[in-house]
């Protein structure tokens, strides 16, 4: 059973004003595309969570969708501040909880796994765990000592963008994998982005590559390019110069709500972003063949 429909349709049906939302991808295949169609549906209230926010949260913030911030390293990569959102918890008009990594991802894993909560000694995070107080503590059955927890994470709809699917949502990821098991499996929708449809033999030939299956995905969706300015393994490199780009246009209310103007309210959809970005951006981005060794899987 075909689950295409069209980015905008997949927001639309299946993100709800109030809802939490999970934007998955460490680093890598950040769904940005869904973020700015969510922007372009004006949803509202928003919890947005992610280990990660990336610029992707400062924009979705800028443009007033979230009501409150759930992360684990909150910046510019490799920059400094998410300005926006910096701003917006400092002003006390943008509710946030902040945890380790290994913290988010454990969080993650107790709501995949249908737990009350995870334990995760050590936290490596002492600081977080007295500013916190989700973590918690109880005592080891068997030794007596004490462990800290931390509770489920279960969001409504998490979005994962992945290299290929099929149309019933069987999707295959390579390079670095984060945390987009774990968000889809712990989410009650979930929407994937894809920069190629593929036929059910082309996944079925390469099964072990499968990181999401297809009976815990509501929606799938072609959209090339989803993941600039970050990157999608063997498809497009980072954008390091947007990165630098955003610390300046983040610098003020204005320049936010002009670039919002022009490259996410002021276009249709991910294509037409794509191509307004240019010949240029486009020839810096591409990225060298270098195919993986095939696997022979035998036939019994």
């Amino acid at each position: 059973m075909t689950k295409l429909i069209t980015l905008s349709e997949a927001i639309n049906k299946f993100v709800e004003d109030g809802d939490t939302v999970y934007a998955a991808g460490f680093t890598h295949m950040i769904p940005f595309a869904a973020g700015h169609e969510i922007i372009r549906q004006e949803k509202k209230n928003l919890i947005l969570a992610r280990a990660t926010p990336d610029l992707i949260y400062d924009q979705m913030v800028a443009a007033g969708c979230a009501k409150k911030v759930i992360f684990s390293y909150i910046g510019n990569p490799g920059v400094g501040s998410l300005r926006f959102v910096r701003a917006e918890i400092e002003a006390g008009r943008l509710e946030w909880e902040e945890y380790s990594h290994f913290s988010m991802i454990s969080r993650l894993q107790a709501g995949a796994t249908g737990l009350p909560f995870m334990p995760m000694n050590p936290t490596a995070a002492k600081d977080l765990e007295k500013a916190n107080p989700f973590y918690r503590t109880v005592i080891d059955p068997y030794t007596g000592g004490e462990v800290v927890v931390v509770p489920p994470l279960k969001p409504d709809v998490a979005i994962v963008h992945v290299q290929r699917v099929d149309a019933e949502g069987n999707a295959q990821i390579w390079g670095i994998i984060g945390e987009q098991k774990e968000a889809a499996f712990a989410a009650e929708r979930v929407i994937v982005t894809a920069e190629e449809i593929v036929d059910e033999a082309i996944i079925r030939s390469d099964p072990n590559r499968t990181v999401i299956p297809g009976f815990i995905v509501d929606a799938v969706c072609h959209v090339p390019y989803c993941a600039h300015p970050s990157y999608t393994q063997g498809y497009y490199d980072r954008d390091n110069s947007f990165y630098l780009a955003w610390d300046e246009i983040s610098k003020t209310p204005e320049s936010v709500n002009a670039y919002l103007d022009e490259w996410v309210y002021g276009i249709a959809d991910r294509m037409e972003y794509w191509e307004k970005l240019g010949a240029e951006v486009h020839e810096r981005l591409k990225v060298a063949s270098l195919p993986s060794a095939t696997v022979d899987y035998g036939k019994y």
